[in-house]
């Protein structure tokens, strides 16, 4: 079967090559240097609605979204309008502004699991200020992590299994101490006896368990509900903080995120990505007891130049504006499913080893036959399909992160007619590598 002409990356290409001058590897965040598939990336330079264009005039339809935060698509009118208001105030202060006021009250009257909130600049903050928040609440030091979940560069996160069941973090950075990544317990994602044996071993010592409820980071891991409802169980019985790392998850599935999807409460959650419309920002949140220990009104410390930043508290409260209109989670989880079916009909009727895995408007690609993937050793590692599927989809104008261990997503602006364009493009995509 015929595959599309290359599209032209010359602009691209030089801006790459001059970038590598200026950074390490050429990129400020590893997965945009396109190692994981190969070839040049893409250097953006406009994008609006669902699509975006490279610096060579090239159009796709994006599925990346900024890798989550942009729920409606770019540019949204609404958000737009808010950033710019903001804006011809100031962009920045360093003191209280109403913006924050605003958006935590907007957050804070349909979250009843959090009483406070705290605003910071990036995901990965939030989640090493509620660590922190966690050990100074508890007195204890061990954290519980999930392999597969990731949160954030985080030190005491970026660990992985060791040998055995229940580990001790080991370091999967250079420059993490291994003193950091001895705080860190590490079990396998949805195996509720391991769960069940550290909790009794360890519980006297482990300040809080973190995980992502709808682990996205590392594949789309679907958790069994009733793993999560034990773990849940398990840090009230022994006194242990459960905290979701909300970042992808929150306002994506649910404007709760998964804490409403599911209906469990966690103690600490985390957000990010939607609630900055695009620009940076971060947040954690809890009950009041809980939050009482954050500096000033307690002893944990946590600060930050920009955080509560007025643009950005502007562009996230537009962007969750849209997303509290009625059936707005309903409605984007029946075109997204929609979607997947379609492909999923496809690959199924032509016995392609492929299978698309959906929650809310998050999908990803399991190129792992139709088993059903739910912990992070279970996914196949040869991305080869993947890698294939991602310079064939970029030659007819389709664009997804470049990364097969990354999740896509379905923004409100992507059209009926975008959908499936895409959709056939995907399709002719996998009958390509296929049927070669």
């Amino acid at each position: 079967m015929n595959t599309p002409s290359p599209i032209d990356r010359s602009r691209s290409a030089e801006l790459f090559e001059a970038a590598k001058g200026y950074f390490p590897g050429g990129v400020n965040s590893p997965v945009r240097a396109f190692k994981s598939v190969g070839g040049t990336p893409l250097f953006i330079a406009k994008g609006d609605g669902a699509q975006i264009w490279d610096e060579d005039g090239n159009q796709f339809i994006d599925f990346c979204c900024s890798w989550g935060p942009l729920i409606h698509g770019h540019n949204h009118p609404h958000v737009f309008e808010k950033i710019v208001g903001s804006l011809q105030n100031g962009a920045s202060f360093g003191a209280p502004t109403r913006k924050e006021n605003e958006l935590a009250a907007f957050m804070l009257e349909r979250l009843p699991f959090i009483d406070k909130i705290r605003f910071t600049s990036s995901g990965t903050e939030a989640v090493m200020s509620a660590l922190r928040l966690a050990r100074g609440a508890t007195g204890k030091n061990k954290i519980l992590k999930f392999e597969g979940c990731y949160h954030g560069h985080v030190d005491a996160l970026l660990v992985k299994a060791g040998s055995g069941l229940v580990t001790f973090g080991t370091s999967s950075s250079a420059g993490v101490p291994e003193a950091f990544a001895n705080e860190t317990l590490v079990l396998p994602l949805n195996d509720a006896d391991a769960l069940t044996k550290c909790f009794e071993t360890q519980h006297q010592d482990l300040a809080a368990v973190i995980i992502e409820p709808i682990p996205a980071n590392n594949g789309l891991l679907l958790q069994d509900k009733s793993f999560l409802n034990l773990l849940r169980s398990l840090c009230t019985k022994y006194g242990v903080l459960l905290i979701f790392d909300e970042v992808i998850s929150g306002f994506r599935v649910a404007f709760g995120g998964a804490a409403e999807l599911f209906g469990i409460t966690p103690d600490i959650v985390t957000y990010g990505k939607i609630i900055g419309g695009g620009l940076p920002v971060g947040a954690y949140g809890a009950k009041k007891e809980i939050m009482a220990n954050v500096s000033p009104e307690g002893p944990v410390y946590q600060a930050g130049t920009l955080s509560g930043n007025p643009v950005a508290m502007a562009a996230g409260l537009a962007q969750l504006e849209l997303c509290a209109a009625e059936d707005f989670y309903i409605k984007q989880a029946q075109r997204t499913q929609q979607f997947v079916d379609s492909i999923n009909s496809f690959a199924l009727a032509q016995q392609y080893p492929m299978e698309l895995v959906c929650v809310g408007s998050i999908f990803w690609f399991s190129f792992n036959g139709k088993k059903r993937i739910t912990a992070a050793d279970q996914i196949d590692g040869d991305m080869t399909a993947f890698n294939f599927m991602h310079h064939y989809l970029l030659n007819v104008g389709v664009y997804f992160g470049p990364s097969g261990y990354e999740v896509g997503f379905v923004s409100s602006v992507h059209t009926d007619a975008q959908l499936a364009f895409s959709a056939e493009q995907i399709k002719a995509a996998l009958a390509a590598f296929y049927q070669k």
